[in-house]
């Protein structure tokens, strides 16, 4: 009897949260799948038209806003795969020198301890250009230099990936150091021996073992970006006009200023796909390589 408690006390144990679960994120999944197939305004209404059952993901393609919205998705994204690469470099600074290993890396994730809102903030007056950078350029003498990206739509979105970038190097860092240390320390000391140059060393040996977790931060930050809402509202609270409209700011504009849930329910669950999209591949292939290696293993 002990015994059979023993197995099942722990799978007991787990059914308040898979209850938790199923409620809370697959119920609120179908309900938002449901609610955008609806013609709800300011409130949910359960009655679909099907012959219209697809009206608000027509109007969603056809929405300037959406598709600037989409595009500044992929601007973002791509802007900040450089806090991937500068973690890394930062990452393999720190840990050839060992001595401030410590005091750096405190240094580097300081600005974790930093919400987004505030470091948008920061940033926003950063970019001002009577008290930021530009400001104190001119002091300086340089007077044709011009800092004030958010002022312009085809700048704004390069300010937040600064900004975005900064705030999220350090947290790359400390992935890539953990990693680095994972390294077997004779294959260190095997390269020096060789005269393998560091380059060649980092290219050829380092970088291909630590896939994995470069892969982990593919997909930590492939979530951060589909869902980056609060630096957004911080630095330019989607301005010059649309130009920095990011999907999550889209679908909750679409609720509170269009008052139109339905609609936003269609952005969201858009960006669940998106979602779906960029993280099962990245997680089927961290799984594939994963049983590869054990397999080599045995």
């Amino acid at each position: 009897m002990a015994i059979r408690w023993s197995r099942w006390s722990p799978r007991i144990a787990l059914v308040p949260a898979l209850l938790v679960t199923a409620v809370a994120f697959v119920g609120s999944i179908g309900w938002t799948i449901y609610i955008s197939l609806t013609t709800s305004r300011r409130f949910p209404d359960y009655e679909i038209n099907w012959d219209e059952w697809l009206r608000q993901y027509e109007r969603l393609f056809k929405d300037g806003a959406w598709a600037t919205s989409l595009k500044n998705l992929v601007v973002l994204g791509l802007g900040s795969t450089l806090a991937i690469i500068l973690g890394f470099i930062l990452a393999a600074m720190i840990e050839k020198e060992k001595r401030g290993e410590g005091f750096f890396r405190t240094i580097f994730l300081y600005p974790l301890a930093v919400s987004l809102i505030v470091a948008g903030i920061v940033w926003r007056w950063m970019f001002n250009p009577s008290l930021g950078i530009e400001n104190f350029l001119h002091e300086l003498g340089w007077t044709s230099a011009s800092f004030n990206w958010l002022a312009a739509p085809d700048t704004a979105m390069y300010g937040i990936i600064l900004a975005s970038i900064w705030h999220g190097s350090g947290f790359y860092m400390a992935l890539m150091l953990a990693g680095l240390h994972s390294i077997n320390g004779e294959i260190w000391s095997a390269a020096r021996l060789d005269g393998v140059s560091v380059w060649r060393l980092y290219i050829e040996i380092i970088i291909p073992m630590m896939r994995f977790t470069f892969l982990t931060c593919a997909i930590l930050l492939s979530l951060g970006v589909v869902k980056a809402y609060d630096i957004i509202v911080a630095m330019t609270n989607g301005g010059p006009g649309s130009s920095t409209w990011m999907p999550a700011y889209f679908t909750l504009n679409a609720y509170s200023g269009r008052s139109n849930i339905a609609y936003a329910s269609a952005a969201a669950v858009i960006m669940l796909l998106i979602t779906a999209a960029i993280f099962i591949p990245l997680v089927m292939v961290t799984a594939w390589r994963v049983r590869r290696r054990e397999a080599i293993a045995k």
